[in-house]
């Protein structure tokens, strides 16, 4: 083999050994971390199935539904909020403001029964008594100031909750429920209520209230039912132990003494209290 030959050779051979080099170096990384950071399937991804119309040819609605009084709005009469500070009212007095204006309603959102109206009008000299809960301030609208929200208990383990706007010098309503509540809570800007479902054992409502700039109001944008778990109940408190009792020695034995008459039937009647 010439020289000239044997170097065409060579450099033929080191092209085919580049790629070959090249696919190993690729190959170490991939092989060496198999334990850690190994990607891994989640095995058959089902197929992503589109929206069915069901009966399209459906009659459009021609008659509104019966209106439930989601979206209603009120202007709370003869109270004032000139700097459109609810901090500054007091939620009794907003209360009663509409409880005098209602005066023969009992049902729908102005629902308040004639005890819940009488307690109200004597939250001055009874504050003990008054069913108007602690109020609580959170901007629901985002226009950067606070609305003012209230609960009112009331008769059957209900509570009725509103909510409040400033605006225009004085209050509006935006909200108002009444429901047998399990909790109410604030998330962002939105009113999340929980209360007892009546029909399904083991289930409860869970309603979001969130603004609505259109139509200016609180509206339940989103109501769900939802499993809940029962409470486990508690366990059963250890009987106390008698420190003194377990140290005594009958004199002269070594051993501890006997029950004495009775000692028994006393110590499972303290068990059973404990539980």
């Amino acid at each position: 083999m010439t020289p000239h030959r044997s170097r065409r050779t060579a450099v033929r051979a080191a092209t085919r050994l580049v790629p070959l080099a090249a696919a190993a170096a690729l190959l170490v990384p991939l092989t060496g971390c198999g334990n850690a950071g190994e990607l891994r399937s989640a095995g058959a991804t089902p197929t992503a199935v589109g929206p069915v119309r069901l009966w399209p040819d459906l009659p459009p609605v021609t008659a509104p539904p019966i209106d439930y009084g989601e979206s209603d709005t009120q202007r709370v009469p003869g109270v004032r909020v000139p700097d459109g500070d609810v901090r500054a009212v007091d939620p009794v007095a907003v209360v009663r403001a509409e409880v005098d204006a209602h005066p023969d309603q009992y049902s729908g959102s102005d629902g308040i029964d004639d005890g819940t109206a009488r307690a109200i009008r004597g939250c001055a000299g009874a504050p003990k008594t008054c069913p108007v809960l602690k109020p609580y301030y959170r901007d629901l609208t985002g226009d950067g100031r606070d609305e003012l929200i209230v609960g009112i208990t009331m008769p059957d383990q209900l509570v009725a909750v509103r909510c409040y706007l400033p605006e225009d010098g004085g209050l509006t309503r935006i909200m108002a429920t009444v429901e047998q509540l399990v909790s109410v809570e604030l998330a962002g800007r939105d009113l999340i209520l929980r209360a007892v479902s009546a029909g399904i054992p083991g289930y409860e409502y869970r309603t979001a209230w969130s603004w609505d700039a259109q139509q200016r109001t609180m509206l339940p944008a989103r109501d769900e039912i939802v499993r809940v778990k029962p409470n486990p109940p508690r366990p059963a408190a250890p009987p106390e132990a008698d420190p003194e009792g377990e140290q005594e020695t009958a004199p002269g034995t070594g051993t501890a003494p006997g029950p004495t008459p009775g000692a028994q039937d006393a110590g499972a009647g303290d068990a059973g209290a404990g539980r």
